[in-house]
């Protein structure tokens, strides 16, 4: 077990309360486990409160003795109602939520004791504090790569022509636990889940789903309708592994490509310019451009190269992102896409995803997950980028 340390937790807290304070808050409540875990290193079902002019009281429902291990926080008590929390906190005129996952019932019974208080969104305060990584964090984000490499490097050994998607998925997600993988994936959503097993092996990797992803693959069935399907894979087709790890809560993502035989030259030709993408966009981060001119030049880079029609998409089905962050959340901010205007800190670790998808053939492109550095950048999941042929 990897504890987060106490200083990393003071650091987070004081950086919310420092934006706090600019937002006139008296208090916050933090109660999605991504975030108190981010703040107050465990998630244990629990509530974190951070008043403005006081230490962090983390209020646990259930394990307290394991939060009272993995948490710093020196305030932790149990709770078995919301009601008992108030009696713990002095009142408010202007009080801090996560209005964007807290659900609408518990909205109501926290305003019943919050009386007239006024009610202030505060999840984009702590996403715009977890968008630049600590030395901590990356570190973990590292050991996911080292894991993210060996499961990748032992698909050749595996592939066979006839074997099915979710055969392949299955196996390599046994393989990656097996050396640390958490098997979940973390997505901020109400109706998304992210799959580890998102392999796409000839025309799958042309059908669309509920994802909001360039392919979506045609999953198992109706009630898990993305990512690897009973589909038996075959020589000389495009085969799209696209296979997330979490590490202690972090993640890396990457994609990679692989053909039993040969690579159709269309996949291969359209796999060379989705690693000029790639690079040529990373190289536009350094230069500091904004988000939505990087995700503008890639575009255009994309119709340069007479792939316009299949760039991250085809017809309506086109997604309106490159990138995105990573971290304890698979993806979070910052991002590259059409509507963000801001340039991309150093310090951010992102993962860059230019991909081709040919209606009714199949799909390639690259991924990395990249560390954004003073002037320059490195690639997290350094696996062999070349094709691999079995």
């Amino acid at each position: 077990m990897k504890y987060v340390p106490r200083e990393e937790i003071e650091s987070r807290i004081s950086k919310v309360k420092k934006l706090m304070e600019e937002a006139s808050l008296d208090g916050a409540f933090f109660h999605y486990k991504i975030d108190y875990y981010y703040l107050a290193g465990t998630m244990q079902d629990s509530l974190l409160f951070i008043p403005s002019d006081d230490e962090p009281i983390l209020f646990v429902k259930r394990e307290i003795s394991r939060a009272r291990r993995e948490s710093p926080i020196k305030q932790i008590t149990p709770f078995r109602s919301i009601k008992e929390i108030f009696t713990h906190i002095k009142p408010m005129k202007r009080v801090g939520l996560q209005l964007d996952v807290i659900p609408y019932n518990d909205v109501i019974r926290v305003k019943e004791y919050l009386g007239d208080a006024e009610m202030v969104n505060v999840s984009p305060m702590i996403q715009e504090i977890r968008k630049v990584k600590s030395p901590f964090e990356i570190g973990l984000m590292e050991r996911a790569a080292e894991i993210s490499k060996r499961v990748y490097e032992k698909i050749p050994e595996l592939l066979r022509e006839g074997m099915t998607e979710i055969e392949l998925g299955g196996i390599l997600e046994a393989y990656a636990k097996t050396h640390g993988h958490e098997g979940l994936l973390r997505v901020r959503s109400l109706n998304y889940e992210a799959y580890t097993w998102h392999i796409l092996s000839g025309r799958t990797g042309s059908i669309v789903s509920q994802s909001d992803s360039p392919m979506g693959g045609l999953g198992l069935s109706p009630a898990f309708p993305v990512g690897a399907s009973i589909k038996k894979i075959k020589k000389n087709e495009p085969i799209l592994v696209d296979f997330g790890i979490s590490y202690h809560g972090y993640h890396m993502d990457q994609t990679r490509m692989y053909a039993i035989g040969s690579m159709p030259d269309l996949f291969i030709k359209a796999y060379e310019a989705c690693k000029e993408v790639h690079y040529r966009v990373l190289d536009k981060i350094i230069e500091g451009a904004v988000s939505k001119d990087i995700f503008e030049f890639s575009k255009q880079l994309a119709e340069k190269m007479g792939y316009a029609e299949y760039y991250l998409g085809y017809g309506h089905h086109k997604v309106r992102f490159l990138a995105h962050g990573i971290g304890i959340e698979l993806a979070e901010y910052p991002y590259i896409a059409a509507n963000h205007n801001y340039s991309i800190n150093e310090g951010t670790v992102m993962a860059i995803e230019p991909k081709m998808v040919f209606p009714k053939k199949g799909s390639c492109g690259i991924e990395n997950t990249v560390l954004i550095e003073k002037g320059s950048y490195r690639v997290l999941t350094n696996t062999d980028e070349h094709i691999i042929i079995v």
